[in-house]
């Protein structure tokens, strides 16, 4: 018989043992070790049993043994003990209010609220699927430690993402177990009277989409978190924030306006609840959070009195907002069906204030070879901030390619998209054995102020560790993960339906002295789940190698929807099945964060070898290396810029120019065999020859080297607090600076209230000043290019004189910038390594209006060398040359002139 509903009964706690709540409910716990061993020691059975969860320990743990607790006196020192550490974590000042106080310092933003539609914080709150949400996850933690005030913002999915088992023949089974938010570290957000927290959103029809907000709290920072299951919506509306990443077009739509325009309403709720200081910076990661923005615009045109216009509140809106692109194809990204999206923003459910041809306007796919009836989210996401990054360099370089046609006529490497490397936050993915060892050589203090702030270029100290030592821990840590890998294998084949008779075999399933290589992520293509099966043979052998074999642990989820990842995984499965070397190789299913903390310090070596360069980042590698695994991975995301031959081996590509083949044709099927026969190779000549290389005190010392060295160059590198210290220099702090510009009132003028009648003076002034440029642009021309050189010949450290003739039209000199480009050319004329110049306006307009220009072109490079010159708009507050998308260039000709042009 099904129970119709279902509710939690709680444990009501000694009052002695009150602090444990206070423990629980902040999500610190999950990356502070003497916090988990103080819930651990409460009933280590239950702590096991209920999977590591404070909450669900404390619901059950038996009433006797909480009696127990609350009279040992040890037990109530430490909890006391803990309970003020955390308060004195959440209140002292950090790294961000010690910044706030330096005499040099950038303003910083009073408050920055953070999107994403995930959060992977720890596997007791279920709430992301992959890097995406890891990387979220991350960013929060790293901000709480560092003392940054980020406000996090999600949804939270009643079913989170599903729980993958295996059927008998491999393949991929899915459920969604009901998450109940009274068994989850997460407590309501109420208003003064007690009643829930909640935002409304218009829908088409005069319908609403209710929402309650829960709060998660992660160390210093709140992470609000939507929900729709709530009885003032109906049926569907309750439905929206049902699973992540489930549904259709419009499910997806309504989860996308939910997270962004609920979103921002829910911070306001927020902030006027408690105190806190609102955001001056909104920063989107991916564009499924666009619409957030929107929802600014609306606030600003419909709140403020005598508020700015739309185009003046779209330019304070954009000066305060960060997006952040995770993406390296189009396929990646959201979009959705234009009149989809007209039905949502117009009629009844518009915005007021907001017209619905500007929200479509903002989403159009503009450029050459765009869809008009598509409305494409991270089109949105650029147009409405100011400032936006890719996750690595070469992420960076790949974006600017793939999001060029939004500014057409400049260079990719123009376009203004600039990079920042993810990171990870040290203290979730560090086997406390491996903190324990590095502490031992600098001090518990300093390696945890290493861990935390990420400003070190070396984690100095760590040479000293013995070589001993290391090796005895890689030893440890492997057998560690041995000893899981059983007890999930066992689990999933009983799952399978083998019984306890056939499992035996289990019991002898990999070994902690053999090399072990791990691989674990999501499984679509291009992650090539399988590209180690391609010569079956090839691999057996390297399994059971007499002297020197290799085991392999295999982890991952394909999309409940992708029958091809599926058929990947099962391929992986039939493979790892076989008795001859089943003992070698091993497929866990229900890969996620609880499962992470074993493979990545028990592995060896991590493998990643996707098609370059589509892995954006790959920040699992990044967790295997703070462990002193060494990588083994195609140059792509961010071993493509940290890679320096001695922290472990580059998988070469067969397209070394990094262009991407289509999957269905013989190039890609040549490509595979290619890297595959590449990785063999790496993996028996190189890399477990270097294993099994020991010297007479049976040692690997070349190994133990590469690990340390890993340790001491990699560790600094890959955190999330050196990711964050980034985000703050670099984006956070210079767009609180140019939102308060723009948001500032006129000179002189009386502040009204809590706002003011003539604040955003500089955004209507940059409104107005952008209306005026693109409606003269089409009049704006080089119309001549002079070029004089006092030598006969064009020699290294000579100059040229030029002088150029532009056609402003109503334009003023002072709106715009004249530059040569110049730089080594190409066969087909085109410029690399360019260097700019500016030159400078010389009188007024001439008869027919042209302005003249002059400056002087040093011939710096030898061999073949070219310019152009262009007009570019120019205003103090752009944030880049391109931001505009203008620029007006000479006519083309048929080939560039040689020599000088007269």
């Amino acid at each position: 018989m099904k129970a119709i509903r279902r509710f939690t009964v709680r444990t009501v706690l000694p009052e002695q043992l009150q602090p444990l709540h206070e423990l629980a409910l902040n999500l610190r716990w999950s990356w502070h070790p003497e916090t988990r061993d103080l819930f651990r020691s409460v009933d280590p059975e239950v702590w096991a049993a209920t999977g590591e969860d404070p909450v669900r320990l404390l619901g059950e743990v038996p009433a006797g043994r909480l009696a127990a607790l609350a009279a040992d006196r040890r037990f109530l020192r430490r909890l006391g003990d803990l309970a003020d550490d955390l308060r004195d974590y959440l209140t002292g000042p950090r790294w961000y209010q010690t910044r706030q106080q330096e005499a040099d310092a950038a303003p910083l933003p009073a408050a920055i609220a953070y999107f994403s539609p995930e959060y992977g914080i720890a596997a007791a709150l279920p709430q992301y699927s992959g890097g995406l949400g890891i990387l979220a996850g991350d960013h929060l933690k790293a901000a709480s430690d560092l003392g940054v005030p980020v406000i996090g913002v999600g949804l939270f999915y009643r079913h989170g993402y599903f729980r993958q088992s295996l059927g008998r023949d491999g393949w991929q089974q899915e459920r969604y177990p009901l998450l109940d938010p009274d068994e989850l570290a997460v407590s309501p957000l109420r208003e003064a009277d007690g009643t829930p927290g909640r935002v409304d959103l218009a829908l088409p029809g005069g319908r609403t989409l209710a929402a309650r907000i829960w709060k998660a709290q992660v160390g210093r920072v709140p992470l609000l978190l939507l929900d729709s299951d709530i009885e003032a919506n109906s049926p569907a509306e309750r439905d929206v924030t049902d699973r992540l990443y489930g549904g259709g077009s419009e499910h997806r739509l309504l989860q996308e306006m939910l997270l962004g325009i609920g979103g921002v309403r829910a911070v306001r709720v927020y902030c006027r609840l408690t105190g806190h200081p609102a955001p001056e910076v909104f920063h989107t990661n991916e564009g499924h959070a666009g619409f957030l923005g929107v929802e600014r615009i609306r606030e600003l045109v419909a709140e403020e009195p005598d508020g700015p216009d739309f185009a003046a509140a779209l330019e304070s809106v954009r000066a305060g907002t960060l997006f952040t692109t995770h993406t390296p194809v189009p396929a990646g990204i959201d979009r959705f069906d234009r009149d989809l999206v007209a039905r949502h923003f117009g009629g009844d459910a518009a915005l007021p204030g907001v017209p619905v041809d500007r929200v479509l306007a903002l989403g159009a796919e503009t450029w050459y070879g765009g869809d008009p009836k598509l409305f494409n989210m991270a089109a949105m996401g650029l147009r409405l901030a100011q400032r936006a990054n890719g996750v690595s360099t070469l992420h960076g370089e790949v974006s600017r390619s793939m999001f060029n046609g939004l500014w057409p006529g400049f260079d990719p490497s123009e376009v203004p998209i600039t990079s920042v490397t993810n990171g990870v936050h040290a203290a979730t993915w560090i086997d406390p054995a491996v903190v324990r060892l590095g502490a031992a050589e600098i001090g518990a203090e300093r390696a945890e102020e290493a861990m935390t702030t990420g400003e070190a270029t070396r984690w100095t100290g760590l040479e000293a560790i013995g070589t001993t030592e290391i090796w005895d821990l890689r030893r440890a840590l492997r057998a560690q993960l041995v000893e899981e890998a059983r007890r999930r294998l066992r689990a999933s084949w009983r799952q399978r339906g083998a019984g306890e008779a056939e499992l035996g075999w289990v019991s002898s399933v990999l070994d902690p002295d053999v090399l072990t290589i791990g691989f674990a992520r999501r499984v679509p293509s291009y992650k090539r789940l399988t590209l180690m099966l391609r010569d079956a043979e090839r691999l057996r052998g390297l399994l059971l190698h007499p002297t020197r074999p290799v085991q392999i642990v295999v982890a991952g989820k394909a999309h409940p929807a992708d029958d091809g990842g599926k058929r990947l995984i099962q391929q992986l499965v039939a493979f790892a099945d076989d008795p001859a070397v089943r003992h070698r190789i091993v497929f866990l299913p229900d890969y996620d964060m609880a499962m992470a903390r074993h493979l990545y310090p028990g592995c060896d070596v991590w493998l990643n070898n996707p098609l370059r360069p589509l892995e954006a980042c790959g920040t699992s590698g990044m967790k295997a290396a703070l462990n002193g695994c060494l990588n083994l991975s195609v140059l792509d995301g961010w071993w493509d810029e940290w890679y320096d031959g001695r922290n472990g081996w580059a998988i070469p590509t067969a397209d070394e120019s990094g262009g991407v083949l289509d999957p269905d044709s013989g190039e890609a099927e040549r490509r595979d065999d290619i890297e595959a026969a590449a990785l063999y190779d790496l993996i028996e000549h190189q890399v477990a020859a270097r294993f099994y290389d020991r010297d007479a005190d049976g040692l690997p010392h070349h190994w133990i080297a590469m690990v340390r060295h890993t340790l001491v160059t990699l560790g600094p590198k890959v955190l999330a607090g050196r990711m964050v210290r980034e985000y703050v220099e670099r984006l956070y702090a210079p767009a609180a600076l140019a939102q308060r510009e723009l948001a500032a009132p006129e000179p002189g003028h009386p502040e009204a209230g809590g706002r003011s009648a003539g604040r955003f003076t500089g955004a209507r002034e940059l409104a107005a000043w952008k209306a005026k440029v693109r409606e003269a642009w089409p009049a704006v021309r080089v119309e001549h290019v002079e070029a004089e050189c006092p030598t006969e010949a064009q020699e290294l450290g000579s100059s040229l004189a030029l002088r150029v003739q532009v056609a402003l039209g109503t334009l003023q000199p002072g709106d715009v910038e004249v530059q040569v480009v110049s730089g080594r050319v190409d066969e087909s004329d085109g410029i690399s390594d360019a260097c700019l110049l500016a030159l400078k306006p010389v009188g007024g307009p001439d008869l027919d209006g042209r302005t003249r220009y002059e400056g002087a072109l040093e011939l710096c490079r030898t061999g073949p060398f070219g310019y152009t010159v262009r007009v570019l708009p120019a205003h103090p507050r752009l944030a880049s040359p391109a931001e505009l998308g203008l620029v007006a260039l000479p006519a083309e000709s048929a080939g560039m002139d040689a020599g000088l042009l007269r």
